[in-house]
């Protein structure tokens, strides 16, 4: 069953600020546009939309995760890693997440998620796990670009963020099949 763990708490403190969306909430169920449809069930695989403020003074580029760090693996599960956002850009479109990063903004990058697809894979967790959470992260970061190879893996990206991170924004809504 998943825990309520939060892999940001081992991290170093870092300021918050805002990060809005007018398609996922703290705490609430995540709609079938934000879940997978990988394992058969229904869902759009659409990333939702962001939009952020408050972020701190001198921040230089931004990064968007999405981790369920109740996924049953040692691991988590990455579904979504973004990098080099620049500084100037404050909000990603709903499906901004599509195939090859083609509505992502110009400098954007995007990995692989832990399914191995180069786009955002939606919420999908075995029937009966229970809730899992869904941490969308907006990282402010203190350089234009990160030392991230394009094979590189989220969990690689992480380590980046980890020397680079001025602030970070937080949305966690959750999903569950039911048994």
């Amino acid at each position: 069953m998943p825990h309520a763990f939060d892999p940001y708490s081992a991290l170093p403190s870092v300021p918050e600020f805002v990060l809005h969306s007018t398609d996922i909430a703290d705490g609430k169920p995540l709609d079938v546009a934000q879940c997978s449809s990988l394992f058969g069930g229904p869902g759009e695989d659409r990333s939702p939309h962001l939009s952020w403020e408050g972020f701190p003074g001198g921040t230089q580029s931004f990064a968007v995760t999405c981790f369920d760090p109740d996924a049953p693996t040692a691991s988590g599960f990455w579904h979504w890693a973004v990098y080099d956002i620049p500084a100037s850009v404050h909000e990603l479109a709903s499906g901004a997440g599509a195939a090859g990063g083609k509505y992502l903004p110009e400098g954007a990058k995007m990995l692989a998620n832990d399914a191995g697809g180069n786009s955002f894979l939606g919420a999908v967790s075995p029937a009966g796990h229970g809730p899992h959470r869904y941490m969308y992260v907006v990282h402010a970061l203190n350089t234009a670009e990160l030392d991230v190879p394009p094979a590189a893996s989220p969990a690689w990206l992480g380590y980046q963020l980890y020397d680079h991170s001025v602030g970070r924004a937080t949305l966690t809504p959750i999903f569950e099949i039911p048994v």
